[in-house]
């Protein structure tokens, strides 16, 4: 972390809770503060809270006055591939021909550093510009890939998660690893990048269709040696992905059971997409501690279905979600955009709410967790995407202590401009009570982009301005 003590006064807005345990008073898991005052030293929150009662305890220290602006935590990113940056909206069927045409033959490409160093710039620009400062990324079955990452990362001071892919099966045979290359890179790069700076190493299984008994085995082995690491890999995404899973791994019930077959289903383990996930499977991930990261983006781009909010909100069977991009199968960076179509997808899975009729057999508690209101979707894009990954305690809020990454949207730009003028904006004085910043933040959430977003502060220090190159 850089050093110094800095300043930053406006209007904030984070969420301290989980705001599916306060159905009905959903203003109970939020803060805000319209007249707000966060210190920074050497990166991490010092003080927060009201202006008139922080500023006192801080004399003489230089303010700066972000006006106009609603303040919120730096966006987690918890499922994005780096080296698909190039391939963003490749036109390409469904989730297993889409990876034959197009991804893999991009992905071999990252055996050239240049190649891979220039994308990593693109690719973290894109980042900054859709208020994303955090990301649990892919990056391909070449280790250049995964140090041209890491450097970019370490070079911007950004919270990052990642590792070398592994696939020893399904991909063209230059693409490939064996088991062997992928342990003994996957240690060397361990010990080269994991907590050096801000960096964490997850271990990469890439999807159990690409991985052969032997590859899944050396994961176990590396999580067995490395415990501290975390484990990134998809999971049910798409019927004929599951169904190619069942060929290669016949002993196993479901999809779910070949990552509890290898010991590698539990904290710190995180499963893209989960479209098709039973109940069952639902209630193992939650009873080990496993976190799925919500792809919708991706999910109705390639075809692949809905995702059951409100059965992973299950009360009694909770499962740490996160919210993910998943470029290049999802076609935006913005998570304001991936929030805008997860809203879409739990409207569509409430439009069957009779259980007899309904092949999900929902019932009517479900329905009403699949409700992506604006304290459920900004908490599962902070907060809940911090806990998904076992750093709340370290990300997701404006609690003292943790590294001071945010973003100040600008509720004047691109469509918003239009709605928000004679409303909620006028006098330029933006949301008075918590209830006007919900419905604020519900219109970038659902009329927003990457235009809203004005600046973006990584460890105290700004890192993007909008306009500025």
């Amino acid at each position: 972390m850089k050093g110094g003590t800095r300043a930053i006064r406006g209007t904030f807005f984070d969420l301290i809770d989980d705001p599916w345990k306060h159905i009905g008073k959903e203003q109970e898991a939020a803060r805000f503060v319209r007249d707000g005052l966060l210190v920074v030293k050497d990166g991490v929150i010092a003080d927060f809270g009201p202006f008139d009662e922080v500023s006192p305890r801080h004399p003489g220290l230089e303010v700066t006055h972000l006006r106009d602006r609603i303040i919120l935590p730096g966006f987690i990113d918890g499922h994005v591939h780096f080296p698909q940056v190039r391939v963003l909206g490749a036109y390409g069927n469904q989730l297993l021909d889409w990876l034959q045409t197009w991804i893999f033959p991009e992905e071999l490409k990252y055996r050239d550093r240049d190649y891979a160093r220039e994308a990593a710039g693109k690719f973290f620009d894109a980042l900054l510009a859709g208020g994303t400062t955090t990301c649990q990324a892919f990056t391909t079955s070449s280790p250049v890939s995964s140090e041209e990452f890491f450097e970019e990362a370490t070079r911007r001071n950004m919270r990052v998660l990642a590792g070398l892919t592994g696939i020893d099966r399904f991909a063209p045979a230059d693409f490939l690893n064996t088991p062997e290359d992928f342990y003994r890179e996957s240690k060397r790069l361990i010990e080269q990048y994991h907590r050096k700076g801000r960096n964490l190493y997850a271990i990469t299984p890439r999807f159990a269709v690409g991985c052969t008994d032997e590859l899944m085995r050396a994961c176990r082995r590396l999580k067995e040696e490395y415990p501290d690491c975390w484990i990134n890999t998809h999971i049910s995404e798409n019927p004929s992905e599951i169904r190619t899973a069942k060929v290669h791994y016949p002993d196993c019930e479901d999809y779910t059971q070949v990552h509890e077959k290898h010991g590698l289903l539990g904290p710190k383990f995180t499963a893209g997409h989960g479209v098709w996930l039973s109940n069952d499977e639902m209630r193992r991930f939650s009873k080990a501690g496993a976190a799925i990261s919500f792809c919708p983006l991706s999910n109705m781009f390639l075809g692949s279905g809905l995702f059951r909010l409100g059965r992973a909100k299950d009360p009694e069977h909770p499962v740490r979600l996160s919210v993910g991009s998943d470029v290049g199968g999802g076609n935006a960076f913005s998570l304001i955009r991936v929030l805008e179509e997860a809203y879409k997808v739990g409207m569509c899975n409430n439009t069957m709410l009779d259980g007899s009729v309904n092949p999900r057999e929902q019932d009517m508690a479900e329905a009403e967790r699949n409700k992506l209101s604006p304290y459920r979707a900004f908490y599962l894009a902070t907060l809940g995407g911090a806990h998904s990954l076992y750093l709340d305690d370290t990300l997701g809020n404006f609690d003292a202590g943790k590294e001071a990454d945010f973003v100040a949207l600008d509720w004047n730009a691109g469509q918003l401009a239009m709605r928000w003028h004679q409303s909620l904006a006028v006098g330029g004085e933006g949301p008075q009570t918590i209830d006007q910043a919900a419905q604020l933040l519900f219109g970038v959430m659902t009329c927003g982009d990457d235009r809203n977003i004005d600046e973006t502060w990584i460890a105290g220090e700004r890192a993007y301005k909008k306009g500025e190159k």
